[in-house]
């Protein structure tokens, strides 16, 4: 269960806080006062005093190289520019499995909590009770690997830079602040325009910082092989472009007895493979040649673990409970293509995946159904009617949400398995005859007489075995797709220029979602080359949700805002949900060790270590 502190609580860590701050606390201006950390709502749970976080262990064994496999290749190591950006090599920065090796934050985000900040590059952050603005203290001790320090003029250097040359998102929130300004010696300043929003302070303090004398303004956003220079725990030692990149720490590492990095970063070095091939990739971790294998095939997990190595207890499986919604796995509609511009299609098309058939026939039952888009946890509209405070967050986009989502009765639609649910056949049909499309010759055509036909994206066998079990229940009704899949390269390109009728994405969740929401659904990320708006959806009525997301004062009225956005995501059918794993699955080698207590993201791989009694190598590599 998710830790939530009283207001009395959290009143006491609040004070606790400003008295361990002592004169750094004193308050400069109505409501401000420096802090160790800052949370989306409400106080951060751990005091200013606290040292390390619980779900790492402080005394963990250093040292050992630890050995990642990843699918894919990668041409770039700046993580910055929107060239390449989805072949840049894993673990230089925000990495959502292997942390931020190289580059580093004003803050650091808990794993333990919905949306909470603590001191990195930062050791203090200070906003007003609107977050008109907010102002960092940087750490004196910070440096970057080449020994020079991080410095209020790095900050405003990475800041006009990345609002002119980063990827999207960072231009869409720069664009909200009025004014940066050098405070004193070691103190930054955002202040804010008309345009932001109580989120803006945490995702300023998530942005990278980059060294002003090693990142010139005329390369700042090209693609390089040349390894790049941060402020993290590791400098890249070894680049064999599409194959591996090889991680040593930095053993002048500024930060590491910071609480945010104490029993973090365990490795003597981190070297990241990359396989082009999913069973090549699984066949070299069952030899021991990388030591941890993210698992989310459950056919897979139920079959491919049968090997000597897992029999004699070398190769360990785990499951970790997760506390946050679950991820958003879906056939996506590119709804910049004619084909699916009309809500009624896509309504007809979500009822004609047979999850049930899919589950049993493909997955031995192990998944759960997703309905909408923060399902399995308080943030859902499922099973619960529209508050009146919701209808009202609405207003007149109320009349796009289908009632049945209004009313809280909707669920993805359940089928009897036979991937031949002639219900469910008759229900679509119906929708499709209300858009105008009929049948000729057993196809289904629209009025001007064009086939309703399109093409799925896949990126792997898995993919393509998914989509073509619904393209056969779409042929039952005379619409045509078809199923393509390409090689990771193509894949990555042709997704990022949105050149796709439909393909298969995974959108990650949490418990805080915030200002990401704009680059995966806002009008202002449809055209935006390399957004995640993969949906191409550009509605007025969304965007006035996010923002009232993103400015909620208290939980209460955040919750209210997510769920009415739930409804009107949902009805507007731009995915057909597919469904979600309940746990989080790996398999380890069994020198390959981890805390006891688990956040609730689920397992935290920059806390694992290696346990120096085995000398950490796999049996296949001794």
């Amino acid at each position: 269960m998710i830790r939530q502190l009283s207001k009395t609580a959290r009143a006491l860590l609040a004070l606790a806080a400003l008295a361990a701050l002592g004169a750094a606390g004193t308050p400069n201006e109505a409501g401000a006062t420096p802090s160790h950390g800052i949370a989306m709502q409400g106080e951060p749970e751990l005091p200013a005093d606290f040292d390390h976080f619980p779900y790492a262990n402080p005394d963990a064994p250093q040292g050992g190289r630890m050995i990642y496999g990843v699918f894919g290749t990668f041409d770039n190591l700046n993580p910055i520019t929107v060239k390449s950006s989805l072949t840049t090599a894993r673990g230089i920065w925000a990495d959502p499995e292997f942390g931020s090796l190289v580059f580093e934050s004003l803050l650091q985000r808990s794993a333990d909590e919905p949306f909470t900040l603590y001191g990195l590059l930062a050791e203090s952050v200070e906003t007003d009770p609107d977050r008109s603005f907010v102002e960092f203290t940087l750490n004196p001790k910070a440096k970057f690997s080449d020994g020079t320090p991080v410095t209020v003029e790095d900050v405003l250097y990475t800041s006009e830079m990345l609002k002119d040359h980063g990827r999207p998102f960072y231009g869409i929130r720069l664009k909200k602040v009025a004014k940066i300004e050098k405070v004193g010696e070691r103190g930054v300043r955002f202040t804010f325009n008309d345009q932001a929003d109580r989120e803006l302070p945490l995702l300023l303090a998530m942005m990278p910082i980059l060294p002003k004398h090693a990142f010139p303004p005329e390369a700042f956003d090209e693609t390089t092989l040349r390894p790049v220079i941060g402020s993290g725990p590791y400098v890249i030692a070894n680049v064999q472009p599409g194959q591996s990149i090889l991680y040593r720490k930095d053993p002048n590492y500024w930060g590491k007895d910071l609480p945010v990095k104490r029993g973090i970063d365990n490795y003597d070095e981190i070297r990241i493979d990359y396989f082009r091939d999913i069973n090549t990739q699984f066949e070299a971790f069952k030899k021991g040649l990388f030591y941890v294998y993210l698992e989310g095939n459950p056919r897979h997990w139920q079959t491919a673990y049968d090997f000597p190595a897992v029999a004699d207890g070398d190769v360990i499986k785990e499951a970790f409970k997760t506390q946050i919604p679950a991820p958003i796995r879906a056939f996506v509609f590119n709804t910049r293509r004619p084909v699916f511009s009309d809500v009624r299609v896509r309504r007809a098309l979500s009822l004609l995946f047979d999850f049930e058939w899919a589950n049993k026939n493909l997955y031995y039952g192990a998944y759960q159904r997703i309905s909408g888009f923060f399902d399995n946890s308080e943030l859902s509209s499922i099973g619960r009617p529209a508050s009146e405070a919701e209808k009202g967050l609405l207003g007149d986009a109320l009349k796009e949400v289908d009632r049945d989502v209004l009313a809280g009765t909707y669920h993805a639609p359940v089928s009897d398995g036979s991937g031949t649910d002639r219900a469910l056949l008759r229900q679509a049909m119906e929708e499709l005859k209300k858009a105008g499309y009929s049948f000729e010759g057993g196809k289904l055509v629209s009025p001007e007489g064009q086939p309703l036909a399109f093409e799925i994206m896949a990126q792997s066998a898995d993919e393509e075995r998914l989509a073509l079990a619904y393209a056969r229940t779409l042929a039952r009704l005379g619409i045509t797709a078809t199923v393509r899949q390409v090689d990771d390269s193509q894949y990555q390109a042709r997704k990022q220029a949105f050149d796709y009728d439909m393909l298969l994405f995974t959108y990650t969740s949490s418990l805080s979602p915030g200002a990401e929401q704009v680059n995966r659904w806002g009008s202002q990320s449809r055209d935006a080359t390399g957004s995640f708006n993969y949906a191409g959806v550009a509605d007025p009525a969304v965007d006035a949700l996010i923002e009232r997301i993103v400015k909620a004062r208290d939980r209460e009225e955040f919750v209210d805002a997510v769920r009415a956005y739930d409804r009107l995501l949902i009805s507007g059918y731009y995915v057909v949900p597919l469904f979600y794993l309940p746990d989080k699955w790996l398999a380890r080698w069994s020198f390959l060790k981890h805390p006891d207590e688990t956040p609730v993201t689920g397992y935290y791989l920059p806390a694992f270590w290696l346990d120096p009694k085995k000398g950490g190598q796999a049996a296949g590599q001794r």
